[in-house]
């Protein structure tokens, strides 16, 4: 027999048994490290694909939204490939457009459809989705003195320090495009309307939108910068929405409203609604100096919607009843 080990062996001869131990286990945790990639691997490859292009997995790239749902990157891809299915000369034309089918994203017409341009207040569309997102239809909103520095179009009356329903600015940003409204939903959401914007831009990274720059929540500034297909995009978002899609198809509408005579009364802008262009149901307009006019149109027929976009259009009532017509007839 040996020796007894003293204190100082007997630790020595231990830390050899452990190295020995963990070379043995060590192929056993590898092993069970491809296991568990393969099997997660395995889960994102059997969610639904829609990317930029319409191709590859959606998988999940941030926290959950209030809402609950985990928001997935490009969820409503148009597809620029392939010919368009007619085509357009105009005399006086727009500086970009778009004709797509708002349910699968195919493109029927294009023209430069990833050049950005400044696109006015057709950036509320992006505002509106992240208010529906990030508030439930019950919400209240208190009017403070920044919804009251505004510039260009807006609701015009909202009453400082009383609180109004959300839905009721919901209706002032998408139909009289209420920059005010704009701020004060702005402010509500995020505390300052710096930090929304801040919140937009991350929302059109997520979204895949490579073209689409937020400066504002309302689009007065030149900053505000996107493209036809991005445009589209952010428009079938819209159109999936239902408190987006409730506001945008109303030609006029008024609410109780804490005013003198207790209601606000709208009169939307689109010019499908205004001159009864058959089965419009949407979307936007917006107008300023450098972005010319501008505007998304949206039309339900025998079962099929079509959207347009219009980049500084000479003439966007006529541009855009011309384009769904052939869109439908041809598409």
């Amino acid at each position: 027999m040996g020796a007894p080990l003293n204190g100082g062996a007997r630790r020595r001869r231990g830390s050899e048994w452990l190295a020995m131990l963990a070379l043995l286990l060590a192929p056993l945790a590898v092993a069970a490290a491809v296991y568990l990639a393969f099997f997660r691997d395995a889960e994102v490859s059997r969610s639904p694909a829609s990317s930029a292009a319409g191709v590859g997995p959606i998988t999940p790239t941030r926290a959950p939204a209030p809402g609950g749902s985990l928001e997935p990157r490009s969820p409503a891809p148009v597809r620029l490939t392939g010919a368009d299915a007619f085509t357009l000369r105009f005399r006086k034309p727009p500086r970009a457009a778009l004709v797509f089918d708002v349910d699968t994203g195919e493109v029927l017409y294009r023209k430069d459809p990833l050049v950005a341009r400044p696109m006015a207040s057709l950036t509320k569309i992006m505002t509106a989705l992240v208010v529906v997102q990030e508030t439930q239809p019950k919400d209240s909103v208190r009017i403070t003195s920044a919804a009251l520095r505004y510039r260009g179009s807006g609701v015009g009356v909202l009453p400082k320090g009383k609180a109004v329903r959300l839905e009721t600015l919901l209706n002032g940003l998408m139909l009289v495009s209420g920059n005010d409204a704009a701020i004060a939903l702005a402010v509500h959401v995020s505390g300052t309307e710096r930090r929304f914007v801040k919140l937009m831009n991350e929302k059109a990274r997520l979204w895949g939108l490579t073209c689409t720059r937020f400066a504002s929540s309302h689009g007065l500034e030149d900053g505000n910068r996107s493209c036809p297909a991005d445009l589209a995009v952010l428009s079938r978002l819209a159109m999936r929405s239902p408190r987006i899609a409730r506001v945008v198809r109303r030609r006029q509408v008024s609410f109780p409203f804490p005013i003198k005579g207790g209601r606000l009364f709208l009169a939307g802008h689109n010019p499908l609604l205004r001159t009864g262009y058959p089965g419009a149901v949407g979307l936007k307009t917006g107008y300023t100096n450098t972005a010319g006019r501008c505007f998304v149109g949206v039309a339900r027929r025998r079962g099929r919607t079509l959207g347009v976009v219009l980049l500084d259009s000479p003439n966007p009532a006529a541009h855009a009843a011309k384009l769904l017509d052939l869109g439908f007839r041809r598409g």
